[in-house]
C-alpha cells in the first residue's frame, strides 16, 4: 500500500451499528480509526458521547479522541487540517484510514474542501442573542431560512448556537452559510469509497436509540454531567456541553425539568439528531448505502471493504 491519499469512510446516523462494524472492519484488514465525531473530541465525556472503550481502542488505533478539553473550540476546519495530516500518516505506515462518525458536516467538508469562513463578530453576536432573547429562537430560524434555506433545513427550531452562527456568517458576510460548505474550498480529500450505514426501519432505529439512552444513564451519565458542572468553569453555551445527553442533562440539573423527564428528552433530542444527520447522508449521492437494520449488514460493508486494494 502507498502512501497516497485514500480513505474509506463509514457513515451512518446514531445509534446506527458504525463502532460494530468499524471494529469487524479492523480485523479483516490492517486500517487505524480516525473519529468523525464533534463530541469524542472532548476528555471527560464518556459515557454520553458512547465513546468507544478502551477495550476497543487497544484492539485498534483511535484517532481525534480526547483531543480537547470541553472549554476548547473544534471546527471543521480543523478537523479537515487533522484528517489531511492523519491519512498521510497512516497510508505512510502500510494501514488504511477508516474514517468513522456521523458529523456528515466533517465528512463534506473534508470531501469538498472547506473555506475560510468569516470570524465570529461580537457585536453582531450580541445583537443576535439581544433579538433572539425579545424573538425566541424559532423566530430566529424563521429569519435564518429566508436567507439560507437549506441551512435552516438542518437546524432544528431551538438550536440557538447554529442559528446564530448561520445568521452571523450572513450579516457580516453576505454570504449563506451552505455557500461556504458547498464551495469547492482548496484541498478537498474524497474517499476511496463512502459507506452509509442507513435503517430503512424507523422504528428499529428509534428502538436502538432507546436502548442506547438507557444504558447511558445505567451507566452514570447525569454523574457525569454534574462532574462537568462542578469544574465550575463550564456552561452550557459551549459546544461540549450543547452535545446531545449532556444539554438535556445540563438543563434537567438547571431544573428547566423535572428528572424525571430526563430519560424522555434526552431520547427525543436523540431522534432528532438522527433525522438531521440521515438528511445529511441523502444529499451525498456517490455513498454505497447499506441497511443498518439488515441481518448481513456487517457481512455487506466486510465485502465493499475487501474490494478496496
Amino acid at each position: 500500500m502507498g502512501t497516497e491519499a485514500g480513505y474509506v469512510a463509514l457513515a451512518g446516523p446514531t445509534a446506527s451499528g458504525k463502532t460494530a462494524a468499524a471494529l469487524a472492519i479492523a480485523r479483516m484488514r490492517p486500517v487505524e480509526i480516525v473519529s468523525v465525531d464533534s463530541a469524542l473530541v472532548y476528555r471527560g465525556m464518556d459515557i454520553g458521547t458512547a465513546k468507544p472503550s478502551l477495550a476497543e481502542r487497544a484492539e485498534v488505533p483511535h484517532h481525534l479522541i480526547d483531543i480537547r478539553d470541553p472549554r476548547e473550540p473544534y471546527s471543521a476546519a480543523a478537523f479537515v487540517a487533522d484528517a489531511r495530516r492523519l491519512v498521510g500518516e497512516i497510508r505512510a505506515r502500510g494501514r488504511l484510514p477508516l474514517l468513522v462518525g456521523g458529523t456528515m458536516l466533517y465528512f463534506k467538508a473534508l470531501a469538498d474542501g472547506i473555506d475560510a469562513m468569516p470570524a465570529a463578530d461580537p457585536d453582531v453576536r450580541s445583537r443576535l442573542e439581544a433579538e433572539a432573547a425579545a424573538q425566541g429562537w424559532p423566530a430566529m430560524h424563521a429569519r435564518l431560512a429566508q436567507v439560507d434555506a437549506s441551512t435552516a433545513a438542518r437546524l432544528a427550531p431551538n438550536d440557538s448556537q447554529r442559528i446564530q452562527r448561520a445568521l452571523e456568517v450572513w450579516l457580516t458576510s453576505g454570504r449563506p452559510l451552505s455557500s461556504f460548505h458547498a464551495a469547492q474550498g482548496v484541498g478537498g480529500l474524497p474517499p476511496i469509497a463512502l459507506l452509509s450505514l442507513e435503517p430503512t426501519d424507523r422504528a428499529w432505529l428509534h428502538q436502538r436509540i432507546a436502548e442506547r439512552f438507557d444504558a447511558m444513564l445505567a451507566a452514570g451519565l447525569l454523574d457525569e454531567v454534574m462532574a462537568l458542572r462542578a469544574r465550575g468553569d463550564l456552561d452550557p453555551d459551549l459546544p461540549s456541553m450543547r452535545s446531545v445527553g449532556y444539554r438535556q442533562a445540563w438543563q434537567a440539573l438547571d431544573g428547566a425539568w423535572p428528572l424525571a423527564a430526563l430519560r424522555e428528552r434526552g431520547i427525543a433530542a436523540t431522534r432528532q439528531l438522527a433525522k438531521r444527520q440521515i438528511t445529511w447522508l441523502r444529499s451525498m449521492p456517490a455513498r454505497q448505502v447499506v441497511p443498518a437494520e439488515a441481518p448481513d449488514a456487517i457481512a455487506r460493508i466486510l465485502a465493499e471493504v475487501g474490494g478496496i486494494a
